[in-house]
């Protein structure tokens, strides 16, 4: 049993999943709610007991594992589930190497450390012992505006105006001064060697990563002599503030809900928002918005952000940095993961955030909802200062830092009215502009391999109509209850019309079940081994699949698609796949040598293994007797018992076996949502999960007939 088996055998994914959607209710043999993921008002998330699986029939339209679920959720890498799922079960993993460990635990000792120091400064805060604490809390309350609940929820402390006390205290807790220096919590003198607190007579706000740890702090400074005014953490072995969005641990369910994140300038400005209830804020760590930033919110978990930074001159030129990094990192994905709709926001009256939230809090939703698309915004900044007269070289420089930024909008692609905006800004034809947008727009985005599952808004794209379907159009004619090739008798209109959960019901009850030992683990881990070995064959899997959709958009955009990780139900075959995904869409190495050079260090182990050919396997389980005349006589054995066994074909096969298994798990989990949505004569999702299941149960119509 690998390590992830014997996780998902300790945890149970109904427990699990509970934990982030309370909502999640028993209803038969499945649990049900909406879907953590995304908003909705009727449920399509269900979780199934007995595969431990989930699956979203909305818009998500994803599924997976305990795991997926948890990378999904918290935005982890595999790694990083397995290592937290790993401590839940009690489960060992893999030993790390002797430097792998040291350096582990010694970073696990600087974030104790530093919760240890945000614990101290906030209790020394709030204990108001003295006049300067008393003065630190009311600034806090009064000047800041944060409420007691605030102070707590942040742990906001204060760092006493002192060079020896936080030192101090954390020897007497058994901290060296070189732990304490590269905790950036002590600086220690070059010529001296003198050891002394960083922090000194400052507001603290911890600083956290996502997952909630305490990896660095903010300051804010209470005398006017002081500079700067905000001190932040150095880098440090925890902390690096170019991979960090402070306030992202409170956020990221929100910007999620609402897949939008606005990003603002400081910490004081997101524990404004925060307190006014709006939770989808976070703050850049620096005077720009990185790439690393970037890519922590965007596709994981929005495609808009509103840019809020402060509306002086440091403030815009943060933002035109901020966009400038943006437009690089969307032009240099090719793949197009990194589509996002960029947004400027304009506070009124020149405040930055903090002061607007708490002037007017109510007002928020209404200047966000007026936030200047990107193009608009980087037209007027750049054109600011150009005088009238400006000659046609000044406006082409112009022009040439302008058109960058729209080529890299997913909503603004050149369109027709920025172009002639900037036209008459510029003084330079349409048609000029748009040849040098042409030859500044980046490559063309490669085809996703992984295509979209049709989800429940979509069109129903040729499908024959459903029943009822005609009552609620008003029509008089009565559809056919079956939607495959062959032609069935149309129900009379005497007959008892059954309701789109019965037919359903009915359809499946016809459905030929494919069964065998292709249902088992070994299958998967078949077809795995031999897609590592003949990459080629998963191209001959998807000809059968585009073969069999018949040129059918809702079946070669639904469950005939290529095949992908989701044909494979177990946590390493999923992973593994995903890579090999990515390895045959390059060219830079062999397939194989690219899954062995990106694969997660967690899972080489599982790589091993599948590489094991079954003379290997069997040798092994022999105890290695019969020495080098094993393989004459397993060869001897493969001839006589497997006589004329074409291992392409046969592979193709049992991949495309693993593509109806997968289907039959979802229509039997969708026919779940179908018979609740009756029991609550809910006609609508009826529908909609019956035209789901018809488009499946044509899939596996098809399946089993190529394959007999």
């Amino acid at each position: 049993m690998s390590v992830s088996q014997e996780i998902k055998a300790r945890l149970d994914i109904v427990q699990y999943v509970q934990q982030y959607v309370p909502g999640l209710k028993k209803a038969g043999r499945y649990y049900k709610a909406c879907c953590p993921f995304h908003a909705e008002k009727t449920p399509s998330f269900v979780v199934n007991p007995d595969n431990q699986s989930w699956r979203c029939f909305g818009a998500c339209a994803e599924g997976g594992d305990i795991f997926n679920f948890a990378m999904k959720q918290h935005g982890w890498s595999f790694r990083e589930a397995l290592s937290e799922l790993a401590q839940q079960a009690g489960v060992q993993l893999e030993k790390q190497t002797p430097e792998q460990q040291a350096r582990d635990e010694y970073t696990d000792k600087l974030r104790g450390l530093l919760d240890t120091a945000a614990d101290y400064y906030h209790r020394h805060l709030l204990s108001q012992s003295d006049e300067a604490t008393r003065a630190v809390y009311a600034y806090a309350r009064e000047k800041r505006g944060f409420s007691h609940e605030t102070l707590e929820r942040y742990q906001i402390g204060y760092a006493p105006d002192d060079f020896q006390k936080m030192r101090r205290a954390l020897q007497d807790l058994g901290y060296t001064d070189d732990e304490i220096v590269d905790a950036g919590m002590a600086i220690r003198k070059e010529d001296t060697g003198r050891v002394y607190d960083r922090f000194r007579n400052r507001l603290m706000i911890p600083i956290r990563d996502e997952r909630g740890r305490v990896i660095g702090f903010g300051a804010r400074a209470l005398s006017k002599e002081d500079n700067p005014k905000y001190l932040n953490s150095p880098q440090t072995p925890v902390f690096d503030k170019s991979k960090t969005l402070f306030g992202l641990d409170v956020a990221k369910k929100a910007i999620r809900d609402t897949g939008m994140a606005i990003i603002v300038e400081g910490y004081m400005d997101v524990i404004q928002a925060h307190q006014a209830g709006y939770l989808n804020v976070v703050a850049q760590m620096g005077t720009s918005l990185t790439e690393s930033q970037l890519i922590k919110i965007v596709p994981r978990y929005a495609n808009q952000i509103i840019m809020a930074l402060d509306a002086d001159e440091a403030g815009q030129n943060a933002t035109r940095r901020s966009l400038e990094v943006a437009r690089k990192a969307l032009q240099a994905d090719y793949a197009g993961r990194l589509s996002v709709d960029l947004r400027v926001l304009h506070i009124p009256e020149g405040k930055d955030p903090d002061d607007f939230l708490r002037e007017a809090p109510q007002r928020w939703p209404e200047i966000i909802a007026d936030a200047q698309p990107v193009a608009d915004f980087v037209i007027d900044l750049e054109t600011a200062d150009l005088p009238r007269d400006a000659g046609l070289p000044a406006r082409q420089a112009v022009a040439q830092q302008i058109l960058p930024i729209l080529t890299a909008s997913e909503n603004n692609l050149y369109t027709q009215d920025n172009l002639q905006k900037l036209s008459l800004k510029l003084r330079i034809g349409v048609e000029d502009l748009m040849a040098w947008a042409q030859r500044l727009q980046p490559p063309p985005q490669s085809e996703q391999r992984l295509a979209p599952v049709i989800t429940d808004d979509q069109a129903d794209d040729g499908l024959p109509p459903l029943p009822y379907e005609d009552e609620l159009s008003g029509s008089a004619v009565e559809p056919p209850l079956f939607f495959d090739d062959a032609p069935h008798p149309v129900p009379t209109r005497d007959s008892a019309r059954p309701s789109p959960a019965q037919a359903l019901r009915r359809l499946t009850a016809q459905q030929p079940a494919l069964t065998g030992r292709h249902t088992s683990i070994a299958a998967e881990r078949h077809c795995l081994r031999m897609l590592l070995k003949q990459p080629d064959l998963l191209f001959q899997a998807n000809r059968l699949l585009r073969e069999l959709a018949q040129t059918d958009p809702t079946l070669i955009n639904g469950p005939l698609a290529d095949m992908n990780l989701d044909d494979f139900s177990q946590t390493e075959y999923r992973m593994i796949m995903q890579v090999l995904l990515r390895a045959i869409d390059q060219d830079e190495l062999e397939p194989l040598e690219f899954v062995q050079a990106h694969l997660d260090q967690a899972l080489v182990s599982d790589l091993t293994q599948l590489l094991i050919t079954d003379v290997d396997d069997i040798h092994g389980q022999l105890g290695g007797r019969f020495g080098a005349d094993f393989s004459q006589h397993w060869t001897t054995f493969q001839r006589k018992t497997l006589p004329g066994l074409n291992v392409p074909t046969s592979v193709v096969r049992s991949l495309v076996h693993l593509r109806n298994q997968r289907l039959k798990r979802e229509t039997e989990e969708l026919m779940f949502l179908s018979n609740e949505a009756e029991s609550r004569s809910d006609t609508h999702e009826q529908l909609q999960h019956a035209q789901r299941g018809m488009l499946l149960m044509r899939a596996r119509r098809r399946l089993a007939d190529a394959l007999p």
